[in-house]
């Protein structure tokens, strides 16, 4: 799919931002900027376009979605992403999240289960110029050891449980950002690794697709 930019959606876009995610909460000028930028329409089918920047998920394939913009933006915050991290994404889906990690942080690694999936994300982070990114396809509930640690770790799928081996893979006043619960309802969930230990923060409902892997959902 090459990359159109036949219609302009950069007003469409702001008011994305203004009214979904600004208004909701989300403070981090850093973030806002990036959501800002960022063409979404391009990381779904053309005739989901008109449709791209409305508060909901969309579907882009393989049973799988593209996550609404205000969760995208509000895992994004929680990371705390200054410039000089390495973060690990947990599922490429679209490469949408993957791209606007890629304005924040240093280098993203991130990981897709289906390949059909990473090789879509690839040619259009490619032609956004979006350098800063690595796709793997894998089982996500691994992680990517040989990078590790990272400083910061976010997944996007629900997991039935906390990965130990992402908790692993996290860098020393890292931050872990994932979706806890069973297949129909998830609690967002933040760790933080600090010398005493992991804390817990509880971020508010939420609803992804399962994570499939060893260390997540069997697949079905």
């Amino acid at each position: 799919m090459a990359v159109s930019h036949k219609v302009d959606y950069s007003k469409t876009r702001q008011r994305m931002v203004d009214e979904q995610i600004a208004s909701r909460g989300v403070t981090d000028i850093r973030v806002l900027n990036a959501m800002n930028k960022v063409p979404r329409h391009l990381f779904v089918e053309e005739a989901l376009h008109g449709q791209a920047y409305n508060d909901y998920p969309l579907p882009i394939g393989e049973k799988q979605t593209i996550s609404q913009p205000y969760m995208v933006a509000l895992m994004t915050e929680a990371l705390e992403l200054k410039g000089d991290e390495r973060v690990l994404e947990i599922g490429t889906g679209s490469g949408y999240q993957a791209a606007i990690l890629a304005e924040l942080a240093e280098w993203v690694y991130s990981i897709e289960r289906i390949r059909s999936l990473a090789n879509k994300a690839r040619k259009i982070l490619f032609e956004l110029h979006c350098y800063n990114i690595e796709i793997r396809v894998s089982d996500g509930t691994h992680g990517w050891k040989e990078n590790a640690p990272f400083q910061a770790i976010t997944v996007t799928a629900g997991a039935p449980e906390i990965p130990q081996t992402l908790l692993d893979q996290l860098a020393m006043g890292g931050r872990l950002v994932v979706p806890v619960g069973n297949a129909f309802s998830q609690t967002l969930v933040r760790f933080i690794r600090t010398k005493g230990g992991f804390k817990r923060e509880n971020m508010g409902g939420c609803h992804f697709v399962k994570l499939i892997g060893k260390y997540g959902w069997q697949e079905e």
